[in-house]
């Protein structure tokens, strides 16, 4: 049997409200030449049956039970196991729309990109919003995303917007570039984890096709790893900011140094708050100034400019982990 064009990879752990309406998504395509990887990572609802049974019903549907190791794990394994010339992945609280891997899979043959790019939309319970990358749909090649995409990928000029999404899930990836890519990426990390893989992939691309649609839904939910921060995800910043340090050869591209500097004043902004008001007192004081003081943050914090932060409480936090001031950022937190 030949491989199919497309492998889709889903992890799936414990969303047996969810699957259904996944998997129904997928296989509603007006796409078919495709496969399908549940990846059960270990679920202790009913997900692992629902994953049996869709796979009894359709041919492309194939799955993996294994023991629990965590969403990029799952990632790893199904890529491990696929076959098809180009890579997506789509999680399992989400959805697609029918169109989506006609349309993408279409510019994939003609342009033989290494990587297919669509705006996706987040859903909560009480609004949609689209969210779109910068640069302009079309087609571009290696001089194009030098010039055009490179500059602008992870700080569009505005804080925080991407210019380009981090997100596996919004995008196909030619299988023989990701291979690297994604199987480097440490399986301890529960936040960012995406754009490890995704940046230093497009900058070793050479070429790339932007949609401006938006054919991929995700769910957004209070119980989401991104709402969840304790003390673990400062050492987690630390994993990720040395890895992008590693990953990226700021030598040959010399733009993403800027761009690094407010990814992780960004992510610092996003974690210390809730991290440090989880924390107890006794080390709370240590443990911030020794944030402060490491390294990439010290940098990062010393180079973004305080105007271009926004809102009010940022900046007086940007200013305090720039300056060490924690009696400052304590009363910041009880605000």
């Amino acid at each position: 049997m030949p491989a199919p064009f497309l492998s889709i990879i889903v992890p799936v752990y414990n969303v047996e409200a969810y699957l259904t309406e996944c998997v129904d998504s997928i296989l509603a395509q007006t796409f078919a030449d495709f496969e399908v990887l549940l990846v059960d990572d270990g679920s202790t609802d009913s997900s692992s049956a629902l994953c049996d049974a869709f796979a009894a019903k359709d041919a492309r549907i194939r799955c993996l039970h294994r023991k629990n190791g965590g969403h990029m794990s799952a990632r790893q394994a199904g890529f491990e196991l696929s076959i098809g010339k180009y890579v997506a992945f789509v999680d399992s609280d989400d959805w697609i729309a029918p169109a989506m891997y006609e349309r993408m899979c279409g510019a994939a043959a003609k342009y033989d990109a290494d990587v297919i790019c669509c705006n996706y939309t987040a859903v909560t319970p009480e609004k949609s919003i689209e969210r779109q990358d910068v640069c302009a749909p079309g087609f571009y090649d290696h001089k194009g995303l030098n010039e055009r995409i490179f500059p602008v990928m992870l700080f569009s000029g505005n804080f925080f917007h991407f210019g380009v999404s981090p997100s596996l899930c919004n995008k196909l990836f030619k299988r023989t570039l990701l291979e690297r890519h994604l199987m480097r990426v440490p399986l301890s990390l529960k936040l960012g984890e995406d754009g490890l893989a995704v940046y230093p992939y497009l900058l070793e691309a050479s070429s790339a096709f932007f949609f401006s649609e938006s054919f991929y839904f995700y769910r957004s939910n209070a119980s989401s790893l991104t709402h969840n921060m304790d003390r673990g995800r400062l050492a987690e910043n630390r994993l990720l900011f040395d890895s992008y340090d590693k990953f990226i050869d700021m030598e040959a591209h010399p733009c993403m140094e800027k761009q690094l500097h407010h990814y992780y004043a960004y992510q610092c902004l996003l974690t210390f708050p809730p991290v440090f008001r989880a924390m107890k007192d006794g080390g709370r004081k240590k443990a911030f100034l020794e944030e402060c003081a490491y390294p990439p943050v010290r940098r990062a914090f010393r180079t973004v400019k305080i105007k271009d932060i926004r809102g009010l409480h940022n900046k007086a936090y940007v200013f305090c982990i720039r300056h060490g001031l924690y009696g400052l950022f304590r009363l910041l937190l009880s605000s």
